[in-house]
């Protein structure tokens, strides 16, 4: 069971707001990506998201996302990101489980209907293609609305014996208690989270939610993900 975050991609230049005090490309976090703020003012973030999703084109994925695409290849995975972008497909990953949705698709306010638009401007698919309703927006999940993947969050941690938590703060999804769910954990991350680590005295760290700490970006991190997980397995 693999649970990223924004550092899995932050090494292929997809900017993230929890660094920068609130802000995603300079733009109030709360403005657009939240209910209140798409009830307020939907062109602001309608252009909000035409311009992530043509910022998007030009990506590539990282050696964390190549690396991924080969533990697909060996193993059974429930490979659940909170990233909205595509670079894990990009490398190649088949089974992806998008948990607050994707920048590169649209959905149909009427009826549901999800469909792909690459790298195009909304405004440049303004019909639904399912049933013709002009009621549609992104397909990214807000702040203040359900997140109906997560239903698989429970599913994968049935069906899994290994978890592993890339690049997330802990502060969206809380990956301490899906650690406790496993006997072997492995937490890859650059720098101690406050929600994920706890702290012992005099300063020293005790990691007492994951079994395994590596402290490390995503793309430096793999070669020792792999090793611990040929040692488990």
């Amino acid at each position: 069971m693999i649970v990223s975050g924004a550092g899995l991609s932050a090494q292929s230049g997809i900017k993230t707001f929890r660094d920068h005090d609130g802000l995603w490309e300079n733009y109030d976090v709360m403005q657009v990506c939240s209910t209140q703020g798409w009830e307020a003012d939907r062109d602001l973030v309608t252009q909000f998201y035409n311009a992530r999703r043509k910022d998007l084109e030009d990506k590539k994925p990282n050696p964390a996302h190549f690396a991924l695409a080969e533990l697909e290849k060996k193993y059974t995975l429930y490979n659940l990101t909170q990233n909205v972008d595509n670079l894990l497909e990009k490398a190649g990953c088949q089974e992806v489980i998008h948990l607050h949705g994707t920048l590169t698709d649209l959905r149909c306010e009427e009826c549901g209907h999800v469909w792909n638009v690459e790298y195009d401007a909304q405004g440049e698919h303004d019909v639904c293609p399912s049933c013709e309703s002009e009621h549609i927006r992104h397909n990214v999940v807000m702040f203040g609305e359900a997140a109906p993947e997560y239903r698989r969050i429970y599913e994968a941690i049935e069906a899994c014996d290994i978890f592993v938590a890339i690049g997330t703060s802990g502060q969206v999804i809380d990956i301490v208690p899906i650690a406790s769910e496993f006997t072997h954990s492995i937490l890859i991350n650059p720098k101690r989270e406050e929600y994920v680590t706890s702290f012992g005295s005099h300063d020293k760290y005790i990691d007492e939610y994951f079994s395994h700490f590596i402290q490390k970006n995503a793309g430096e991190a793999m070669d020792e993900l792999f090793e611990i997980i040929e040692g488990l397995t």
